[in-house]
């Protein structure tokens, strides 16, 4: 978060900047197999972010020495298109910040990609951001997770990720650029819905205990609209390769087992 000294007013008449509620998501688009190459394939608009995700795999693990003969091994490539933003983050290629955000993304799949099926191994999930302002960790996870599943790679669920963070006094959720920056507490989470595990939390500034639970049920909730839009995404994708008259039983799963893509 940026310093204090000439903090500008976060919130007004109770509303923020951007007109939105203390508790509302930024608008959600999201297609799935946008990138012809690739094996799975997502974009997705988020508020003002726009991001691309592509996966590659599973495949031989290069190099040899890299490979895990129980299980596929995982690598994730978070990175910012130099004319993304403003700020400095993606203007001179792989940094520190990008480096961490890959390591959390990767960690995030290691739990819900069923990689003992593919040993010897290895997934590729590349996640470049075209334009940011804000969230683009959380952006960068739920726009991959549909790629994954774009992918058919078999997956224990459907993973999302937002933020919620604190202004003043006041929750809020879905921290555009300008809020992560002024605010007085942003925290990042990836969930699991089917089992409501966190996957990823991570937290710059302070919450109190009934702060951080508030904040915890509020991207619970929200994550229900932003699973929708990643479902949808993908119905819309199969069924666009649908000869006419087929039934959706006969198109190509979505990488995730029945229960997971039904409940």
């Amino acid at each position: 978060m940026a310093s204090s000294k000439n903090k500008p007013e976060l919130l007004k008449n109770g509303k923020r900047l951007d007109g939105r509620e203390l508790i509302q998501l930024r608008p959600i688009r999201l297609e799935a197999g946008v990138i012809k190459n690739a094996d799975g394939s997502a974009y997705l608009e988020w508020g003002n972010n726009r991001v691309i995700a592509a996966v590659y795999g599973p495949m031989e693990a290069q190099p040899k020495h890299t490979s895990d003969p129980t299980k596929a091994v995982i690598k994730c490539r978070y990175s910012m298109a130099p004319f993304s933003g403003l700020s400095d983050h993606g203007r001179s290629g792989p940094n520190r910040r990008a480096t961490e955000i890959s390591k959390v993304t990767r960690e995030v799949f290691e739990n819900v990609v069923m990689v003992n099926e593919f040993p010897g191994t290895e997934i590729n999930v590349y996640i470049e951001i075209l334009q940011s302002d804000g969230g683009t960790r959380a952006a960068g996870i739920t726009a991959a997770s549909v790629a994954l599943a774009n992918a058919g790679i078999p997956m224990k669920d459907l993973v999302y990720a937002v933020s919620a963070g604190k202004i003043g006094d006041k929750i809020v959720l879905d921290l555009n650029m300008i809020e992560d920056n002024y605010s007085d507490c942003d925290m990042p989470m990836a969930i699991s819905p089917k089992s409501g595990d966190i996957l990823l939390l991570q937290m710059d500034g302070n919450l109190s205990t009934s702060e951080l639970r508030t904040s915890i049920q509020h991207i619970i909730d929200a994550g229900k609209t932003i699973s929708a839009a990643q479902q949808d995404a993908l119905k819309r994708f199969y069924a666009s390769r649908q000869p006419e008259g087929e039934g959706e039983s006969e198109g190509k799963g979505a990488g995730m087992d029945q229960e997971a893509s039904t409940g």
